[in-house]
């Protein structure tokens, strides 16, 4: 299987835009979303109607903003600035994305020899951020290539027939070799919202068949997108945070 993946879109329409053009003349059978279509950015709608409408197949599972934006929760776990943007989406959606996020199928799902989660197969608000917390995903579930977002962070984690966790942050555009004989635990990073001090939105394209991770990372109009957020009336911090992806 080669598939598109991406996380954590967070309605940010320039970063998804800039992402679908640069992945246009790529080769890959199927497009797999890790949740949070939606939070944080000003243009919900936007994002949902693209995803909702791309031909060809498809996998998405929902985010923790997702669920709350689509009022299946209330946003006691968010910190203000993201309560904020839940509540305003929720109030903003159109009537079919309403629908489509209270539809979408909640983590994990098995996709082929893939697992898509949005925090861990066990919970999707966990986050999953260094080798211990990969290490117990890992232990726990069998599937040969597990797909995780919510972290914004883009990262691979491995474990051999021995036990033996390792993990590294992935920098920049690479191609990663995924070893026979290794199970794998990756995330593509954000979309809309990346957080590890590059601004450019990351995603991959993992070929399970040849054994590849490759990372994109793909430059966008970041201050269009802050002027909408600030236009919104959203908190500041949502604008202001996307200039330095953090």
């Amino acid at each position: 299987m080669r598939a598109l993946v991406v996380s954590d879109l967070h309605a940010n329409l320039e970063a998804l835009r800039a992402v679908m053009t640069r992945m246009r003349r790529k080769k890959y059978e199927v497009v797999l979303c890790l949740g949070d279509f939606v939070g944080y950015g000003a243009q919900p709608n936007h994002v949902l109607d693209i995803m909702r409408t791309l031909r060809g197949r498809k996998v998405y599972i929902r985010g923790n903003h997702d669920r709350v934006a689509a009022g299946l929760d209330d946003a006691e776990g968010f910190n203000n600035a993201a309560k904020t943007a839940a509540l305003w989406t929720r109030d903003r959606l159109s009537a079919p994305n309403r629908r489509f996020l209270r539809e979408l199928s909640v983590g994990p799902v098995i996709h082929g020899n893939v697992m898509l989660c949005h925090g861990s197969p066990y919970d999707e608000d966990e986050y999953v951020f260094n080798v211990h917390h990969a290490a117990q995903v890992l232990a726990l579930f069998e599937t040969p290539f597990i797909l995780f977002g919510h972290t914004h962070l883009p990262a691979v984690f491995s474990i051999d027939p021995h036990r033996n966790v390792r993990g590294f942050a992935v920098r920049d555009e690479t191609t990663v070799k995924l070893e026979p004989g290794l199970r794998f635990l990756i995330n593509p990073g954000s979309v809309g919202q990346p957080r590890d001090r590059n601004p450019a939105s990351s995603c991959i394209i993992l070929d399970t068949e040849k054994r590849t991770a490759q990372f994109f990372r793909v430059p966008y109009d970041v201050a269009k997108t802050q002027s909408t957020i600030l236009k919104a009336g959203l908190p500041q911090i949502l604008a202001s945070r996307l200039q330095f992806g953090t």
